[in-house]
Protein backbone atom coordinates (compact mmCIF):
# COMPACT_ATOMS: atom_id res chain seq x y z
CA UNK A 1 0.00 0.00 0.00
CA UNK A 2 0.93 3.42 -0.98
CA UNK A 3 -0.25 6.71 -1.23
CA UNK A 4 0.57 9.04 -4.89
CA UNK A 5 -0.49 12.21 -6.08
CA UNK A 6 -3.08 12.47 -8.90
CA UNK A 7 -4.14 15.61 -10.89
CA UNK A 8 -7.63 16.90 -10.40
CA UNK A 9 -10.16 16.74 -13.48
CA UNK A 10 -12.26 19.52 -11.87
CA UNK A 11 -12.23 21.09 -8.91
CA UNK A 12 -15.56 22.43 -7.82
CA UNK A 13 -16.13 26.23 -7.08
CA UNK A 14 -17.23 25.54 -3.31
CA UNK A 15 -14.16 23.64 -2.44
CA UNK A 16 -11.51 26.00 -3.97
CA UNK A 17 -13.13 29.20 -1.92
CA UNK A 18 -13.32 27.25 0.91
CA UNK A 19 -9.38 25.87 0.69
CA UNK A 20 -8.65 29.43 0.02
CA UNK A 21 -10.81 30.78 3.05
CA UNK A 22 -8.97 27.89 5.35
CA UNK A 23 -5.50 29.30 4.30
CA UNK A 24 -6.33 32.40 5.34
CA UNK A 25 -7.72 32.09 8.64
CA UNK A 26 -5.05 29.48 9.48
CA UNK A 27 -2.38 32.29 8.37
CA UNK A 28 -4.54 34.26 11.10
CA UNK A 29 -4.63 31.91 13.53
CA UNK A 30 -0.61 31.20 13.20
CA UNK A 31 -0.29 34.98 13.76
CA UNK A 32 -2.61 35.48 16.95
CA UNK A 33 -0.22 32.66 18.55
CA UNK A 34 2.76 34.37 18.00
CA UNK A 35 1.03 37.76 19.41
CA UNK A 36 -0.08 36.06 22.73
CA UNK A 37 3.60 34.42 22.88
CA UNK A 38 5.04 38.17 23.12
CA UNK A 39 2.05 39.47 25.68
CA UNK A 40 -0.24 40.86 22.59
CA UNK A 41 -4.01 40.80 22.50
CA UNK A 42 -4.54 38.93 19.09
CA UNK A 43 -7.73 40.25 18.96
CA UNK A 44 -6.56 44.28 19.65
CA UNK A 45 -4.01 43.99 17.06
CA UNK A 46 -6.03 42.54 14.14
CA UNK A 47 -8.35 45.36 15.13
CA UNK A 48 -5.71 48.24 14.75
CA UNK A 49 -4.49 46.69 11.62
CA UNK A 50 -7.49 45.65 9.92
CA UNK A 51 -9.06 48.83 10.32
CA UNK A 52 -5.47 51.09 9.35
CA UNK A 53 -6.64 53.22 13.08
CA UNK A 54 -9.25 54.54 11.29
CA UNK A 55 -12.12 54.10 14.38
CA UNK A 56 -12.27 57.04 16.03
CA UNK A 57 -10.13 58.65 14.79
CA UNK A 58 -10.85 62.56 13.33
CA UNK A 59 -7.87 62.11 11.11
CA UNK A 60 -8.91 58.96 9.66
CA UNK A 61 -9.69 60.55 5.80
CA UNK A 62 -5.99 61.19 6.14
CA UNK A 63 -5.05 57.29 6.57
CA UNK A 64 -7.76 56.54 3.62
CA UNK A 65 -5.19 58.88 1.69
CA UNK A 66 -1.94 57.17 2.50
CA UNK A 67 -3.44 54.01 2.49
CA UNK A 68 -4.40 54.60 -1.65
CA UNK A 69 -0.99 56.16 -2.18
CA UNK A 70 0.57 52.74 -1.05
CA UNK A 71 -1.52 51.10 -2.81
CA UNK A 72 -1.22 52.90 -6.48
CA UNK A 73 2.74 51.25 -7.07
CA UNK A 74 1.81 47.88 -5.55
CA UNK A 75 -1.50 46.83 -7.83
CA UNK A 76 0.18 48.41 -11.02
CA UNK A 77 3.42 46.73 -10.21
CA UNK A 78 1.37 43.34 -9.91
CA UNK A 79 -0.31 44.03 -12.90
CA UNK A 80 2.60 44.30 -14.80
CA UNK A 81 4.16 41.24 -13.96
CA UNK A 82 1.43 39.62 -14.04
CA UNK A 83 1.58 40.58 -17.98
CA UNK A 84 4.94 38.35 -17.95
CA UNK A 85 4.16 35.87 -15.88
CA UNK A 86 1.56 34.95 -18.08
CA UNK A 87 4.16 34.18 -20.80
CA UNK A 88 6.18 32.50 -18.22
CA UNK A 89 8.61 34.97 -18.48
CA UNK A 90 9.80 35.29 -14.65
CA UNK A 91 10.50 38.88 -14.32
CA UNK A 92 11.66 39.47 -11.02
CA UNK A 93 13.37 42.63 -11.70
CA UNK A 94 10.09 44.81 -10.71
CA UNK A 95 12.55 46.38 -8.19
CA UNK A 96 15.21 47.61 -10.86
CA UNK A 97 12.76 48.48 -13.35
CA UNK A 98 10.86 51.06 -10.38
CA UNK A 99 13.80 52.44 -9.56
CA UNK A 100 15.03 53.71 -13.12
CA UNK A 101 11.16 54.43 -13.24
CA UNK A 102 11.52 57.01 -10.50
CA UNK A 103 15.21 58.29 -11.01
CA UNK A 104 13.84 59.10 -14.97
CA UNK A 105 10.92 60.85 -13.67
CA UNK A 106 12.34 62.77 -11.36
CA UNK A 107 15.06 63.93 -13.60
CA UNK A 108 12.25 65.34 -15.88
CA UNK A 109 10.50 66.64 -12.69
CA UNK A 110 13.88 68.37 -11.53
CA UNK A 111 14.94 69.70 -15.01
CA UNK A 112 12.50 70.47 -16.66
CA UNK A 113 9.30 71.16 -14.27
CA UNK A 114 10.62 74.93 -13.34
CA UNK A 115 9.76 75.93 -17.05
CA UNK A 116 7.20 73.63 -18.52
CA UNK A 117 3.45 73.83 -17.26
CA UNK A 118 2.76 70.83 -14.51
CA UNK A 119 0.35 68.77 -16.96
CA UNK A 120 2.86 68.86 -20.13
CA UNK A 121 5.63 68.28 -17.27
CA UNK A 122 3.49 65.12 -15.62
CA UNK A 123 3.34 63.54 -18.87
CA UNK A 124 6.94 63.43 -19.93
CA UNK A 125 7.99 61.64 -15.80
CA UNK A 126 5.09 59.09 -17.12
CA UNK A 127 6.14 58.96 -20.81
CA UNK A 128 10.71 58.77 -19.74
CA UNK A 129 9.62 56.54 -17.54
CA UNK A 130 8.05 54.12 -19.39
CA UNK A 131 10.56 54.14 -21.86
CA UNK A 132 13.74 53.95 -19.85
CA UNK A 133 12.35 51.09 -17.24
CA UNK A 134 10.76 49.53 -20.78
CA UNK A 135 14.23 49.52 -22.43
CA UNK A 136 15.87 48.36 -18.70
CA UNK A 137 13.77 45.31 -18.71
CA UNK A 138 14.05 44.44 -22.64
CA UNK A 139 18.13 43.92 -21.48
CA UNK A 140 17.35 40.46 -20.26
CA UNK A 141 14.60 39.90 -22.39
CA UNK A 142 16.90 40.13 -25.44
CA UNK A 143 19.54 38.26 -23.75
CA UNK A 144 16.96 35.48 -23.05
CA UNK A 145 16.19 35.92 -27.00
CA UNK A 146 19.42 35.69 -28.60
CA UNK A 147 21.02 33.94 -26.42
CA UNK A 148 18.56 31.95 -24.16
CA UNK A 149 19.97 33.36 -20.72
CA UNK A 150 17.95 32.61 -17.52
CA UNK A 151 15.50 35.46 -17.33
CA UNK A 152 15.11 35.20 -13.41
CA UNK A 153 18.88 35.52 -12.75
CA UNK A 154 19.46 38.46 -15.32
CA UNK A 155 16.43 40.61 -14.06
CA UNK A 156 17.37 39.86 -10.38
CA UNK A 157 21.05 40.91 -10.82
CA UNK A 158 19.86 44.19 -12.65
CA UNK A 159 17.83 45.03 -9.32
CA UNK A 160 21.12 45.40 -7.63
CA UNK A 161 22.45 47.68 -10.68
CA UNK A 162 19.57 49.58 -10.35
CA UNK A 163 20.35 49.96 -6.75
CA UNK A 164 23.59 51.01 -6.48
CA UNK A 165 22.72 53.44 -9.39
CA UNK A 166 20.16 54.99 -6.76
CA UNK A 167 22.90 54.74 -3.96
CA UNK A 168 25.40 56.44 -6.07
CA UNK A 169 23.42 59.60 -6.84
CA UNK A 170 21.51 60.05 -3.37
CA UNK A 171 25.49 59.37 -2.06
CA UNK A 172 27.40 61.43 -3.94
CA UNK A 173 27.65 64.98 -3.14
CA UNK A 174 29.06 67.63 -6.02
CA UNK A 175 27.92 70.40 -8.17
CA UNK A 176 26.52 68.41 -11.30
CA UNK A 177 24.20 66.18 -8.68
CA UNK A 178 20.98 68.04 -9.10
CA UNK A 179 18.93 65.06 -7.25
CA UNK A 180 20.35 66.39 -3.93
CA UNK A 181 19.89 69.97 -2.28
CA UNK A 182 22.61 71.94 -2.55
CA UNK A 183 22.19 74.27 0.22
CA UNK A 184 22.76 70.84 2.61
CA UNK A 185 25.54 69.99 3.49
CA UNK A 186 24.83 66.39 4.09
CA UNK A 187 23.25 64.55 0.72
CA UNK A 188 19.71 64.68 1.00
CA UNK A 189 17.00 64.26 -2.36
CA UNK A 190 15.88 67.50 -3.55
CA UNK A 191 12.17 68.04 -3.30
CA UNK A 192 10.22 68.98 -6.13
CA UNK A 193 6.68 68.69 -4.44
CA UNK A 194 6.21 72.87 -4.97
CA UNK A 195 6.89 72.31 -9.24
CA UNK A 196 4.66 68.99 -10.13
CA UNK A 197 2.82 66.65 -8.65
CA UNK A 198 -0.11 64.39 -9.59
CA UNK A 199 -4.09 66.63 -8.82
CA UNK A 200 -6.09 65.71 -6.20
CA UNK A 201 -9.36 65.61 -6.29
CA UNK A 202 -11.95 66.56 -3.70
CA UNK A 203 -14.32 64.43 -2.31
CA UNK A 204 -16.31 66.16 0.57
CA UNK A 205 -15.06 67.93 3.15
CA UNK A 206 -11.75 66.60 3.82
CA UNK A 207 -11.18 64.26 1.40
CA UNK A 208 -9.00 64.24 -1.61
CA UNK A 209 -8.55 61.58 -4.09
CA UNK A 210 -5.35 60.74 -5.25
CA UNK A 211 -5.96 60.79 -9.43
CA UNK A 212 -3.49 58.12 -10.25
CA UNK A 213 -6.12 55.79 -8.72
CA UNK A 214 -8.59 56.23 -11.74
CA UNK A 215 -5.83 55.94 -13.99
CA UNK A 216 -4.27 53.21 -12.37
CA UNK A 217 -8.08 51.62 -12.69
CA UNK A 218 -8.17 52.50 -16.09
CA UNK A 219 -4.81 50.62 -16.75
CA UNK A 220 -6.31 48.07 -14.86
CA UNK A 221 -9.32 47.52 -17.47
CA UNK A 222 -6.80 48.02 -20.72
CA UNK A 223 -4.37 45.26 -19.68
CA UNK A 224 -7.68 43.31 -18.99
CA UNK A 225 -9.13 43.71 -22.23
CA UNK A 226 -5.56 43.45 -23.89
CA UNK A 227 -5.43 39.72 -22.06
CA UNK A 228 -8.87 38.53 -22.96
CA UNK A 229 -9.71 40.33 -26.29
CA UNK A 230 -6.77 41.39 -28.68
CA UNK A 231 -4.39 38.78 -30.78
CA UNK A 232 -1.14 40.21 -28.56
CA UNK A 233 -2.89 38.96 -25.90
CA UNK A 234 -3.72 35.59 -27.09
CA UNK A 235 -0.13 35.27 -28.22
CA UNK A 236 0.73 35.87 -25.10
CA UNK A 237 -1.75 32.59 -23.64
CA UNK A 238 0.13 30.81 -26.28
CA UNK A 239 3.66 31.60 -25.66
CA UNK A 240 3.65 30.50 -22.38
CA UNK A 241 1.46 27.39 -22.44
CA UNK A 242 4.20 25.77 -25.04
CA UNK A 243 6.43 27.68 -27.23
CA UNK A 244 6.31 24.73 -29.55
CA UNK A 245 2.63 25.54 -30.32
CA UNK A 246 3.58 28.86 -31.08
CA UNK A 247 6.18 28.20 -32.98
CA UNK A 248 4.12 25.96 -35.14
CA UNK A 249 1.21 28.68 -35.42
CA UNK A 250 3.99 30.72 -37.63
CA UNK A 251 3.93 33.29 -34.49
CA UNK A 252 7.02 35.56 -33.88
CA UNK A 253 7.94 34.22 -30.26
CA UNK A 254 11.00 36.07 -30.20
CA UNK A 255 9.22 39.41 -31.04
CA UNK A 256 6.18 38.63 -28.86
CA UNK A 257 8.55 37.70 -25.92
CA UNK A 258 10.82 40.90 -25.94
CA UNK A 259 7.10 43.22 -26.87
CA UNK A 260 5.58 41.75 -23.56
CA UNK A 261 9.01 42.15 -21.42
CA UNK A 262 8.86 46.12 -22.29
CA UNK A 263 5.13 46.58 -21.98
CA UNK A 264 5.79 44.88 -18.48
CA UNK A 265 8.69 47.13 -17.42
CA UNK A 266 6.77 50.14 -18.67
CA UNK A 267 4.22 49.74 -16.58
CA UNK A 268 6.47 49.09 -13.47
CA UNK A 269 8.15 52.42 -14.71
CA UNK A 270 4.46 54.34 -14.77
CA UNK A 271 3.91 53.00 -11.22
CA UNK A 272 7.29 54.76 -10.27
CA UNK A 273 6.33 57.90 -12.02
CA UNK A 274 2.87 57.82 -10.43
CA UNK A 275 4.78 57.18 -6.75
CA UNK A 276 7.63 60.20 -6.94
CA UNK A 277 5.00 62.20 -8.43
CA UNK A 278 2.69 62.08 -5.68
CA UNK A 279 5.32 62.05 -3.52
CA UNK A 280 7.42 64.96 -4.47
CA UNK A 281 11.08 63.51 -3.97
CA UNK A 282 13.10 60.83 -4.82
CA UNK A 283 14.33 58.29 -1.58
CA UNK A 284 16.21 55.39 -1.61
CA UNK A 285 13.69 53.30 -0.42
CA UNK A 286 11.32 54.41 -2.96
CA UNK A 287 10.21 51.56 -3.86
CA UNK A 288 8.77 50.01 -0.59
CA UNK A 289 9.34 46.98 -1.92
CA UNK A 290 6.54 46.74 -4.69
CA UNK A 291 8.99 44.79 -6.84
CA UNK A 292 9.08 41.93 -4.42
CA UNK A 293 5.63 42.14 -2.78
CA UNK A 294 3.73 43.17 -6.40
CA UNK A 295 4.90 38.91 -7.41
CA UNK A 296 3.33 37.61 -4.36
CA UNK A 297 0.26 39.74 -5.10
CA UNK A 298 0.34 38.50 -8.89
CA UNK A 299 0.64 35.04 -7.65
CA UNK A 300 -1.93 35.14 -5.16
CA UNK A 301 -4.00 36.62 -7.58
CA UNK A 302 -3.55 33.63 -10.09
CA UNK A 303 -2.59 35.83 -12.40
CA UNK A 304 -6.02 37.30 -12.79
CA UNK A 305 -6.40 41.01 -13.20
CA UNK A 306 -9.43 41.73 -11.42
CA UNK A 307 -7.93 38.94 -8.54
CA UNK A 308 -4.92 41.22 -8.35
CA UNK A 309 -6.47 44.58 -7.56
CA UNK A 310 -8.18 42.69 -5.22
CA UNK A 311 -5.57 40.86 -3.69
CA UNK A 312 -3.39 44.29 -3.67
CA UNK A 313 -5.73 45.66 -1.48
CA UNK A 314 -5.77 43.67 1.29
CA UNK A 315 -2.28 43.28 1.11
CA UNK A 316 -1.46 46.66 1.72
CA UNK A 317 -3.78 46.33 4.77
CA UNK A 318 -1.98 43.87 6.23
CA UNK A 319 1.52 46.39 5.52
CA UNK A 320 0.09 49.76 5.97
CA UNK A 321 -2.53 48.18 8.96
CA UNK A 322 1.06 46.68 10.64
CA UNK A 323 2.57 49.91 10.41
CA UNK A 324 -0.18 51.62 12.68
CA UNK A 325 -0.77 48.86 14.74
CA UNK A 326 2.73 49.01 15.48
CA UNK A 327 2.77 52.34 17.07
CA UNK A 328 0.10 51.56 19.54
CA UNK A 329 2.26 47.82 20.39
CA UNK A 330 5.52 48.40 21.20
CA UNK A 331 6.19 45.03 21.25
CA UNK A 332 4.99 44.26 17.98
CA UNK A 333 7.68 45.60 14.48
CA UNK A 334 6.00 46.48 11.57
CA UNK A 335 7.45 43.78 9.67
CA UNK A 336 4.70 41.43 11.17
CA UNK A 337 3.03 41.96 7.97
CA UNK A 338 5.83 40.31 5.71
CA UNK A 339 5.96 37.90 8.33
CA UNK A 340 1.85 37.26 8.27
CA UNK A 341 2.11 37.70 4.51
CA UNK A 342 4.70 34.99 3.82
CA UNK A 343 2.89 32.27 5.70
CA UNK A 344 -0.59 33.58 3.87
CA UNK A 345 1.25 32.74 0.94
CA UNK A 346 2.65 29.83 1.92
CA UNK A 347 -0.65 28.35 3.17
CA UNK A 348 -2.38 29.34 -0.23
CA UNK A 349 -0.14 27.99 -2.21
CA UNK A 350 -0.38 24.75 -0.36
CA UNK A 351 -4.13 24.86 -0.84
CA UNK A 352 -3.82 25.72 -4.35
CA UNK A 353 -2.24 22.09 -4.49
CA UNK A 354 -4.88 20.63 -3.27
CA UNK A 355 -7.22 22.33 -5.39
CA UNK A 356 -5.31 20.83 -8.56
CA UNK A 357 -3.82 17.68 -7.08
CA UNK A 358 -5.11 14.88 -4.41
CA UNK A 359 -4.01 12.16 -3.28
CA UNK A 360 -5.19 8.58 -3.30
CA UNK A 361 -4.14 5.39 -1.45
CA UNK A 362 -2.83 2.75 -3.70
CA UNK A 363 -4.02 -0.72 -1.86
CA UNK A 364 -2.42 -3.89 -3.01
CA UNK A 365 -3.44 -5.20 -6.46
CA UNK A 366 -3.47 -1.72 -7.84
CA UNK A 367 -6.52 -0.18 -6.92
CA UNK A 368 -6.85 3.06 -5.44
CA UNK A 369 -8.96 5.34 -3.15
CA UNK A 370 -9.01 9.00 -2.66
Amino acid sequence: MGFHVVKRDKCPVWMRISLYLAAIVLAFLIGALMLLVIGVDPLAYYNKMLTMGTVGNRYAHMAVMNYINEFLPLVLTAVALSLAFKMRFWNIGGEGQFIMGALSASFVALKLGPSLPMPLTLVLMCLLAMLVSGLYGLIAGALKVRFGTNETLMTLMLNYIALYILMFFGDTKADWNFFLQTESTRPVFQSFSDIVSFPLIPIGKNFKLNSCLLLTLIIGVLVYVYIKRTKHGYEINVVGDSTGTAHYAGMKVNWIVLRTVFISAALIGLAAAFKVGTAGVLSTSITNDVGWTGIIVAWLAQLNTGMIFVVSALITVLQFGSTIAASTFAQVDSSFANMLQGIILFLVLAADFFIRFRIVRIKKGGSENG
